[in-house]
């Protein structure tokens, strides 16, 4: 059995964080069908603007309002603005085709992309 990436929304910008929360990531509805990322899945959050990673869970927000909202200890790693990369993987034991979108700076869904599609900067 192998670990693989399952979703990968890319370049999320943080709209809101709140440590006074029990924990999670609230995602736009839309950006979570688009990767088949599922309510209280297990994601990793890579702060591009940062470098700070942490794991939490996800929860849907409301569908196409751009939300991706930090909630609990993750909140004290980030702040409204940042750049995230969301990612959700898979333990299987044959080679999977990934969900992965680039989304613009609101939050909104640009195209799927491929693992080694960008050499250069993608903004």
């Amino acid at each position: 059995m192998r670990i693989a990436l399952r979703s990968k929304i890319h370049r999320a910008w943080v709209t809101g964080a709140n440590p006074d929360y029990i924990g999670s990531v609230i995602i736009d509805r839309a950006l979570m069908d688009r990767v088949d990322m599922w309510q209280y899945e297990k994601v990793l959050i890579c702060n591009v603007t940062n470098g700070e990673r942490w794991e939490t869970y996800a929860l849907p927000g409301d569908w196409g309002s751009g939300t991706v909202s930090v909630q609990g200890a993750g909140a004290r790693l980030c702040q409204e603005g940042d750049c995230l990369i969301i990612l959700s993987f898979e333990v299987t034991d044959v080679p999977i085709d990934p969900q992965m979108i680039l989304v613009d700076q609101d939050n909104k869904f640009v195209e799927y992309i491929e693992g080694a599609r960008y050499e250069e900067p993608i903004f």
